[in-house]
């Protein structure tokens, strides 16, 4: 297979965490093994999403705590936490907290913008300030100087027998670097790369400047990269939905069949007033997968992703999609396992 892009450097992957709320528990614990799989197979990444008032992970800082706890090597991201529903002091807080726990694993992405369907759930978020909320990238740049170390109060020193900081507590040194931004836009591409964050570009993009997915995804990398400081070497995660079929059985085919196909239709067009493109989720075996990622304006230019499993699967599938991205369609990329 002709290569067209570099060798995959580092290979991550990403689940939603869905559990039955009858059995809340088991579902989380699913998601739990998943992450302990991921580590033995040789994973660099595993990402959680993040879900509020659904039957997904809410809390995904929660679980990369107890996830920290169960590994030893694989690092830990979300993808992402939106701010809207978060207060980026407590945040900075929490996520400094884990990463401690985790020895310096933790990988926060985030994004802003109004939380889903803010009307109905502002009273409850917001009861004294929903009309004054900022959803705005001020709020990243909040949490950012908070985790990087810049004071958040002017007051510091000892009163009576406490003794009080004026930053965050603890401060998680090298934190500040692994901050990611969730992105699809050419704005939002932008503004990570002058404010020196990652950035994670998945499966869906904003239509601006074509209707081409994979040439506007290779847009927003480039103007990312253009403007941080890094440069070309300002870290870029692509997050496609990639199936591969290699020891998949054969209802486990027709299902992953059915699934792409229920779904493309929304790939061939702009979605909505905001014009989202959705990439087409890649089903098959490795060999054919490969091709089509090496054929990809955008993975080109990058030598990191965190593919997504899927929303609706069961575990046994999630299994055995990770164990053939692992022991098959990494190697086909130039990937090789972590010790």
């Amino acid at each position: 297979m002709p290569l067209t892009s570099e060798p995959l450097r580092k290979l991550g992957f990403l689940t939603i965490g869905l559990f039955d709320a009858a059995d809340p528990r088991q579902g989380h614990e699913s998601t739990l093994e998943i992450v302990e799989l991921g580590e033995r197979l040789g994973f660099d990444s595993a990402w959680v999403r993040h879900r509020h008032l659904q039957h997904g992970i809410s809390s995904p800082v929660a679980v990369l705590a107890a996830a920290s706890q169960r590994t030893s090597r694989i690092e830990l991201g979300t993808a992402v936490i939106p701010l809207g529903w978060e207060n980026p002091l407590r945040l900075a807080e929490d996520l400094a907290t884990v990463d401690i726990l985790s020895g310096g694993r933790l990988n926060p992405g985030v994004s802003v913008g109004p939380p889903m369907h803010y009307d109905t759930v502002k009273q409850a978020l917001y009861p004294d300030t929903a009309g004054i909320e900022d959803f705005g990238y001020e709020r990243v740049r909040r949490l950012l100087d908070f985790v990087r170390g810049e004071p958040a109060t002017d007051f510091s020193g000892i009163e009576g027998f406490e003794v009080f900081s004026d930053r965050v507590q603890p401060h998680a040194e090298g934190l500040g670097r692994r901050m990611w931004y969730g992105g699809a836009s050419l704005r939002s591409a932008r503004w990570a790369g002058e404010n020196g964050m990652n950035f994670l570009t998945s499966s869906v993009v904003k239509a601006e400047e074509s209707e081409d997915f994979a040439e506007i995804q290779l847009s927003h990398i480039r103007t990312f990269r253009a403007h941080h400081p890094d440069g070309d070497r300002a870290r870029v995660s692509q997050g496609l939905v990639v199936i591969p079929t290699d020891t998949a059985t054969p209802e486990q085919r027709a299902k992953y069949d059915a699934y792409a196909r229920k779904r493309l239709p929304r790939t061939a067009t702009p979605q909505g007033p905001a014009r989202m493109m959705f990439a087409p989720d890649l089903v098959g075996p490795s060999a054919e997968i490969a091709e089509r990622l090496y054929a990809h304006a955008a993975f080109q230019e990058i030598d990191e992703v965190a593919f997504a499993l899927p929303f609706t699967f069961d575990h046994e599938d999630y299994v055995q999609i990770l164990t053939d991205i692992a022991t098959t369609l990494g190697p086909a990329l130039g990937w090789r396992p972590a010790a």
